[in-house]
């Protein structure tokens, strides 16, 4: 009895509320061993220093270390934020659609890669995160910058001073290159105004040197001969030559050693893209393929500013080219349709069938595509050639099987010279008897042609 009133006494003492008070207090009272820093709670707002935050899951597939730093140092670059001057380039060229904001976007990228002197204050981790943060003096980065401006504006006057002189020289092709490595060399300072003194008069640097390369290329006269022609939709049966001249407006001389470019502008094809102007300033122009069905297409020639920058032209160049108007002309291609002669022999277990399906087909793939047909063979300039039937196989079971073949054949009718040729030979067809059978293989067939044949024998034809 005096066993079960003990046992009574310390039951209820472990159920009163000073015993639970005493467990909640030393649950409460455990340290958290691993606490997470105040700066990953809310970001530092420091007048010193410029700060970012980067984090990486732990997710074992890759280097969440390094793309936590990376993440980062993007933080920190996109808290530096460029102020666009009134006098500067960037603000001339900017049209309202949203060409500055590009620019900036292009400036932060390639910052990211640039900056220097910045320091990791801390990190913090658990099992599934990684954080860390970064920090760069403000006064030290805009020495850094200071400093690299200097270099940059006199690398980019030296360039400046050269394409002035090349100019003189009556030497454009060499001015627009040294008008490149200026702008070059200071387009990362787009947004400022970057007011230097030459040959005693101050100006802004990146906007005369930009200036100074659309009054050089305005004063050049670029023309296409001729300007408007009729060519056959298969470029081969044309036998036309554009050709395309630049000279100086006022003094006429010819423009050797030139970029050009040419493309279409109207319609589509393929056209040799990149030219170089001879001694007489002049190039032809390569067309080796009309793509559209359009009975007008439009071909432009024109400066090709790109290629003083070579064949890694910058982000930034490339945008503010496009805001550089060069010499241009176009030439206007009134395009014939090509007339076809097709014949055809379409036979089904060697019995001469009703409706000519592979026929149909080719002929309807070539109006789509632009052809116009004769019953005249000598009007024609293409002659269309089709030869199909089908034959009887094994029979298995119930299933009797056919195969189905067909020869195309697509040639010249002027000189009576192959364009084209291909044999979908012996498709096979599966069905209940010879008839269905063989309307299954031609099926098979016809799928064919719509997915290889046809696209092929056009990319022949037009070639």
């Amino acid at each position: 009895m005096r066993s079960i009133f003990i046992l009574a006494v310390v039951v209820l003492f472990s159920c009163s509320p000073a015993a639970t008070q005493t467990k909640s207090s030393k649950k409460k009272g455990k340290k958290n061993e691993n606490p997470q820093p105040s700066w990953l709670a809310n970001k530092p707002d420091d007048e010193l220093y410029y700060v970012g935050i980067g984090h990486a899951t732990k997710d074992g597939q890759s280097n969440y270390v390094q793309e936590a730093k990376k993440s980062a140092l993007e933080d920190l670059v996109s808290s530096i934020k460029v102020n666009v001057s009134s006098t500067s380039v960037l603000n001339q060229l900017d049209d309202g659609k949203g060409f500055s904001e590009k620019y900036q976007q292009m400036i932060q990228t390639k910052a990211t890669d640039d900056i220097e002197e910045f320091e990791q204050v801390d990190v913090w981790q658990d099992d599934k995160n990684y954080w860390v943060y970064f920090r760069l003096s403000k006064q030290r980065y805009k020495e850094i910058k200071d400093e690299q401006k200097r270099d940059a504006v006199t690398l980019g006057l030296d360039f400046f001073t050269k394409a002035r002189q090349s100019e003189k020289s009556n030497d454009p092709v060499t001015a627009l290159g040294f008008y490149y490595q200026g702008f070059r060399a200071v387009e990362k300072y787009l947004a400022e105004p970057l007011r230097i003194q030459f040959e005693g008069n101050d100006i802004l640097l990146t906007n005369e040197i930009i200036a100074d390369m659309q009054l050089l290329l305005d004063k050049m006269e670029l023309k296409v001969n001729p300007n408007q022609l009729t060519v056959n939709r298969i470029v081969a049966q044309s036998g036309q030559t554009i050709l395309a001249k630049v000279v100086n407006k006022i003094s006429k001389n010819p423009i050797s050693g030139l970029p050009l470019i040419a493309s279409f502008e109207k319609g589509s094809g393929d056209v040799f893209p990149d030219y170089k102007t001879d001694d007489t300033g002049m190039v032809k122009i390569l067309l080796s393929k009309i793509g559209s069905r359009d009975l007008e297409q439009t071909v432009a020639v024109k400066v090709n500013l790109l290629k003083f920058a070579g064949d890694n032209p910058s982000a930034i160049y490339s945008l503010v080219s496009q805001k550089i108007v060069p010499p241009k002309d176009i030439v206007v291609m009134n395009v014939l349709r090509p007339l076809v002669y097709l014949s055809a022999v379409e036979k089904k277990l060697g019995v001469d069938k009703t409706n000519q399906q592979v026929a149909d087909k080719v002929k309807n793939f070539l109006a789509t595509a632009g052809f116009e047909f004769t019953d005249n063979k000598n009007k024609a300039e293409l002659a269309v050639d089709i030869n199909s039937n089908s034959e009887k196989g094994v029979v298995s079971g119930s299933i009797y099987i056919t195969y189905a073949t067909s020869v195309i054949r697509v040639s010249s009718v002027k000189d009576n010279k192959e364009i084209y040729a291909t044999t979908l030979d012996r498709v096979k067809g599966y069905s209940l008897d010879y008839e269905r059978s063989s309307q299954d293989a031609y099926n098979k067939l016809l799928q064919n042609l719509d997915s290889t044949t046809l696209p092929e024998m056009l990319n022949a034809i037009l070639q």
